[in-house]
């Protein structure tokens, strides 16, 4: 494994700590809520949905991550501005975690961002996300909202290589400083159906020459190989698996897992990796958990 010369950083957020050298703090996994074609979605445009099963779901995240030690912070995921209203209030009723704010148009991320500084939220918020495109009027609700953490996209879509991603690098730094946000954290942007190689590698890459936080998308990966492939569940379990745990060898500080519903795939593989590479962290650098909930411990009582 490795160990890195640049200094990492390491953010609190709302209780969350999410950073480091690899080994030293949990890989903290984003389970999607209410994304589109959720089945717990009953009408994305009132945003009605169904109250216990989402409940539910956010339940069973929390304890598997009380399981395992990985931090959870929940992705509230919006297709219409008028509802992000209920749908952040339904999550910050129900949950003590951090939480993201993601829209399918960057005005309604904006409208998330904006309501969640009205009711004092904006220090529980991950605004998701940032990309190379974004525009003033975006930056400055960022800026006006007081949100503290953001996700950089790293896309580059004109070169969607590992040289491309690190391109944008320092413009999205620039945006997210402009936007006055103190803790950026780098997604590396899933693209193609094999670049579950690729990011992992960049977040390598990312982290070596910054020192940032680091994560990715993963599910989107095995979610556009799955609908173009005939995959039984099996398979898509599989392809899961190693989504989930590839980018963690790799220095990941946080996945995007996808859809809440499979969280309990997500926690399960994602903290073995997570053990493994703090256990060789151990014996190779002499360098420990920060933490006695780290899966390390959880799982394997060492």
């Amino acid at each position: 494994m490795f160990k890195y010369d640049k200094e990492q950083e390491i953010y609190d957020i709302a209780g969350v700590k999410l950073g480091g050298q690899p080994g030293q703090l949990p890989t903290v996994l984003f389970g999607s809520i209410f994304y589109y074609g959720h089945d717990i979605v009953k009408d994305a445009k009132k945003g009605e949905f169904d109250k216990e099963k989402a409940q539910q779901l956010i339940k069973t995240a929390e304890e598997l991550s009380d399981q395992t030690g990985n931090p959870l912070i929940l992705d509230v995921c919006c297709s219409w501005s008028g509802t992000f209203e209920k749908l952040i209030d339904f999550v910050a009723n129900n949950s003590d975690n951090p939480f993201a704010i993601d829209g399918t148009t960057a005005k309604i991320k904006m409208t998330g961002a904006r309501y969640a500084k009205d009711v004092g939220l904006s220090s529980r918020i991950v605004y998701n996300s940032i990309m190379p495109d974004a525009n003033k009027d975006e930056i400055a609700v960022i800026k006006e909202s007081e949100i503290e953490t953001a996700i950089l996209l790293s896309l580059n879509t004109t070169k969607p290589t590992l040289a491309g991603r690190m391109e944008v690098m320092d413009d999205l730094l620039s945006i997210s400083r402009e936007a006055g946000i103190t803790k950026p954290i780098v997604d590396t942007t899933v693209i193609d159906k094999p670049d579950i190689g690729p990011i992992s590698k960049v977040i390598h890459m990312v982290k070596e020459k910054y020192g940032i936080p680091t994560g990715a998308g993963v599910h989107n990966a095995v979610a556009r190989w799955a609908e173009m492939s005939d995959l039984s569940p099996k398979k898509q379990f599989l392809a899961s698996a190693v989504a989930n745990s590839f980018p963690i060898a790799f220095g990941a500080d946080f996945l995007l897992y996808g859809p809440i519903d499979q969280s309990e795939e997500a926690f399960f593989t994602s903290s073995l990796a997570d053990a493994y590479v703090a256990f060789n962290a151990r014996q190779e650098f002499r360098l420990r958990p920060l933490t006695n909930e780290h899966p390390l411990m959880k799982i394997f009582r060492t």
